[in-house]
């Protein structure tokens, strides 16, 4: 793939564009003063191959130009890019033709949409023979290799060629490197679609593996979970009166009968009779009983208070009738008014004294008569009390008896419901557990250990085939044969540490030139000098090249260096190189007369485009490679669209 035409398009629609041409397979030098545009053709031609933000510069560009073309030769076809050049932001519109060799760049009226970058990197990629060849990224996703992986081996910026810290276009942005790592050993050839089908065939199969492993272990938990969940439920029905007996050692199968078991069991909790309002009666016949032996203790204490009274009065009448006794007042008669009690002898006129005594006397015996009439009476109303509170007793001890009976009824009755309710709670937990999906319901654990045993054993294959493959060692084998130019091409150019060096490589871990020493190995950040990092990286580029082209690699065979001069002639000192007398031109001659005979050790297959300051015009094949010469007005926009 080489370029053949680029182009730029005016915004005012005019038909003619202003066209740079290339010649294929050569070596092709735009030389010019600064500000004439030659560094934007590097971001040109990568805007016009499908990179999305190209960092086009703003300013005289911006405002005149409208599309951007570029006229490309892929063996014996043709194809014309042409997008857009919006004045914010970007767009992926496109213009996408193939043709023969009569295919050349459009007039303005023939542009119109029909493609995108997509498109445009995909038919390009497949023209340049780019293979399906799958790049793991580390998001864990994974994509084909295209141009866009390509191109930053193709491009030299300005700030890059002069730059110890990175080799190639975009280097420095961490996505583009891991890109270019990844993808450069299938541009070298050091792997192909074969080895990635395989890495790719590892990845999956690991990533397979390890999900199985991940579905087996919680599979066995979930078994471990669920038998630990129903061994507990079985104990507690067998505890709740739903299973008869519990094996001491459990297996699932046995659980699950079981558990059928629990919740198939009749329910036998007797439950004990409950008469209504039984409580209240036994509590108002206590109080009544209660009442009533009240009563009949305080008759019988009354009764004792009476006999005591009784024995008191007896024995103060007892006492006074002894008193009259020996008076013999006992004695009188009662008619007798006019007997002396002392001395019996007939008085002769009645005495009232003597009568009142006689009569106390007889009275004091009559109330002892009476006395001793009511004991009688009194000591049956006591056997009489005493009886009824014997019965009363009786009564109150059976109302006692009762109501404990109550009691121990209404304990039963609440042990019964709360059996119920127990076994009502189990067989609920019973029944949500054997819903529950159990490991073996969902997971054929068997069939699943079978698989593992199946992928680690491919993965096994798969992973000594991949050893086998050894990409890496094959990349270095590859470089190896680059180095070998490097480092020639690197003492010619009399490049620091070149002289003493074992070889001059390209490391596919830093993607830097590294020169290697005896018992040293020192990087390009680690060289000074502008001149060195700049001919190392033309060495390098043209090196890596000449091999892609050699063996017929699929990337684009050109290369473009932009003002691989500038540590020469900077350009904030200088206007116009050719006009300098002192410069370095036998480095500058060197740089250019290397590129020139790696150009024609290609025998046309290798194109390299470089823009300059320095024109070496004294030199014939210099002057011969050069396509444009912007100076005294000439540049890459014309001079006659800036009026409009």
């Amino acid at each position: 793939m080489h370029l053949l035409a680029l182009a730029l398009y005016h915004r005012d629609g005019r038909p003619t564009p202003r066209v740079l041409r290339f010649k294929p397979g050569k070596l092709n030098i735009v030389t010019g003063w600064s500000k004439t545009g030659k560094t934007t053709l590097v971001d040109v031609v990568d805007h016009c191959l499908g990179r999305r933000r190209t960092p086009l510069p703003q300013g005289l560009i911006t405002d005149t130009v409208g599309w951007f073309a570029l006229l490309i030769q892929t063996g014996t076809s043709r194809v014309l890019v042409a997008r857009r050049h919006p004045r914010t932001g970007s767009t992926s519109d496109a213009m996408l033709v193939f043709g023969d060799h009569r295919l050349d760049v459009p007039t303005a009226d023939q542009l119109r949409v029909n493609s995108n970058t997509e498109s445009i990197r995909s038919e390009i990629s497949g023209r340049l023979g780019i293979e399906d060849h799958l790049i793991d990224s580390p998001d864990g996703s994974a994509y084909n290799v295209h141009i866009g992986h390509a191109l930053p081996l193709c491009l030299q910026r300005q700030t890059e060629i002069a730059d110890s810290g990175r080799l190639f276009h975009r280097q420095t942005d961490h996505e583009i490197f891991t890109a270019l790592k990844n993808s450069l050993p299938y541009f070298l050839g050091a792997a192909g679609p074969e080895q990635a089908a395989r890495k790719q065939q590892l990845l999956t199969t690991t990533r397979r593996l390890t999900a199985l492993r991940r579905t087996l272990d919680q599979a066995r938990q979930h078994a471990s979970s669920s038998t630990t969940v129903r061994t507990a439920l079985a104990r507690l029905a067998h505890q709740a009166g739903l299973i008869a007996e519990l094996p001491a050692s459990l297996q699932p199968a046995e659980l699950e009968t079981l558990l059928h078991t629990a919740l198939e069991a009749p329910s036998h909790i007797p439950t004990p009779r409950a008469e209504p309002g039984l409580a209240d009666r036994l509590s108002a016949e206590r109080r009544t009983l209660t009442h009533d032996l009240g009563e009949i203790d305080d008759a019988l204490r009354l009764l004792d208070l009476w006999a005591q009274q009784t024995v008191d009065l007896t024995g103060q009448l007892h006492t006074q009738r002894s008193r009259l006794t020996p008076l013999g007042l006992l004695a009188t008669r009662d008619d007798g008014h006019d007997t002396c009690p002392l001395c019996t002898q007939e008085l002769p006129e009645a005495d009232p004294a003597v009568n009142a005594l006689s009569q106390l006397a007889r009275d004091l015996e009559q109330e002892l008569t009476d006395l001793d009439a009511l004991a009688p009476a009194r000591e049956q109303r006591r056997r009489t009390l005493t009886a009824e509170r014997e019965q009363l007793v009786r009564r109150v001890r059976e109302n006692a008896a009762a109501e404990r009976a109550l009691r121990d009824n209404n304990r039963a009755l609440r042990r019964a419901q709360d059996q119920r309710e127990q076994q009502a709670l189990v067989r609920g937990r019973i029944l949500q557990a054997l819903h529950e999906p159990a490991a073996d319901d969902t997971v054929d654990v068997s069939a699943l250990r079978r698989e593992i045993t199946r992928l680690e054993e491919h993965r096994r294959d798969l992973q000594h085939h991949v050893d086998q493959d050894d990409i890496a060692a094959e990349t270095e084998i590859r470089l190896g044969d680059v180095a070998r130019n490097m480092t020639a091409w690197a003492r010619e150019l009399g490049l620091e540490h070149a002289d003493t060096a074992d070889d001059v490589r390209i490391s596919p871990t830093t993607l830097n030139v590294v020169v290697r020493t005896s018992g040293r190995r020192i990087p390009l950040d680690q060289i000074g000098s502008a001149d060195n990092w700049i001919g190392y990286h033309i060495v390098a580029h043209l090196a890596l090249h000449l091999y892609f082209v050699e063996h017929q690699r699929p990337v684009p065979h050109f290369i473009m260096f932009d003002q691989p001069s500038q540590a020469f002639f900077p350009e904030e000192h200088v206007h116009d190189a050719a006009t300098l007398e002192d410069a370095d031109w036998q480095a500058v001659r060197a740089y250019y007369h290397l590129m020139h005979k790696v150009v024609a050790q290609a025998e046309g297959r290798l194109q390299v485009i470089a823009t300059d300051h320095a024109h070496l015009a004294s030199t014939p094949w210099f002057r011969h490679a050069v396509v444009a010469n912007w100076r005294d007005g000439d540049a890459l926009v014309p001079a006659h669209w800036l009026a409009h």
